[in-house]
């Protein structure tokens, strides 16, 4: 009788090895077998939003300042012997960056090397690489918390006497507020008196939610100015008006 009730008590403890090993063996596959289809990661053709643009997750506990920097890799932008816009986009955008960031605002570039945002994107079915490189912009701005967007490019005349900043906004209030700040920080630099400007045109500020502006750091056509763009300390001095303009932005609420 005690053999039994031994040999019974026995059988139940494998039963129970034999369920909690099966538990660890298959728990796996039930896993991998419940996520979601690769197939519903794939992009639609007929729009210009990326998968998975909208996901919540992102490694920024609070909203950023998005530096777009203007141009990239095969698009040098505008010119003027050698000096190209795509290189001082870059060089004014990192000295920005650092200056937002030493002082503890949360900045974040969409380009930190010399390449075109365009070959990002692999997910716009389109043939126009300026069209991919303008969406891939503006879908960074989703993917991030983004409070607001400066998008930094140099401008180009025939007129060589023309120079100065300028700073485009949104048909929207925060965005010409923002707007009128940096430029009357920039208008400081320059000592001049420049206006903001409604720059309805421009796919980025029709496109994107959040409030945002171009800012043309200066004439690359003219003498005066290419020499404060192209030189280190120029370069340095306008990055920092630029930050007093956002900062100004940012504590006024």
């Amino acid at each position: 009788m005690r053999k039994k009730r031994l040999n019974k008590i026995w059988l139940t403890c494998l039963g129970f090895s034999l369920c909690i090993l099966c538990s660890a063996v298959f728990a796996p596959f039930t896993y991998i077998a419940a996520q979601p289809d690769d197939k519903s990661n794939e992009p639609n053709k007929y729009t210009d939003v990326p998968p998975n643009v909208h996901s919540s997750y992102h490694a920024f506990a609070k909203p950023v300042v998005l530096i777009d920097v203007g141009h990239g890799g095969v698009d040098g932008g505008t010119s003027h012997k050698g000096i190209l816009e795509k290189d001082i986009n870059l060089a004014i955008a990192q000295k920005l960056y650092l200056i937002l960031r030493s002082q503890g605002y949360p900045a974040v570039l969409n380009r930190d090397k010399d390449y075109a945002l365009s070959d990002d994107n692999r997910w716009l079915q389109s043939k126009s690489r300026h069209l991919k490189d303008l969406a891939q912009r503006k879908s960074l701005t989703e993917q991030l918390p983004t409070a607001l967007v400066v998008s930094l490019h140099v401008n180009w005349t025939k007129r060589t006497e023309k120079r100065g900043p300028i700073v485009l906004y949104q048909d929207e209030g925060s965005s010409y507020l923002l707007a009128e700040r940096i430029q009357h920080s920039l208008n400081r630099l320059f000592c001049m008196n420049r206006k903001t400007v409604y720059g309805k045109p421009f796919y980025l500020l029709n496109k994107i939610r959040q409030p945002a502006v171009i800012v043309e750091t200066g004439f690359i056509s003219n003498e005066q100015d290419r020499a404060m763009l192209s030189e280190d300390r120029g370069q340095k001095s306008i990055a920092e008006a630029i930050a007093a303009g956002i900062i100004a932005h940012l504590t006024a609420w």
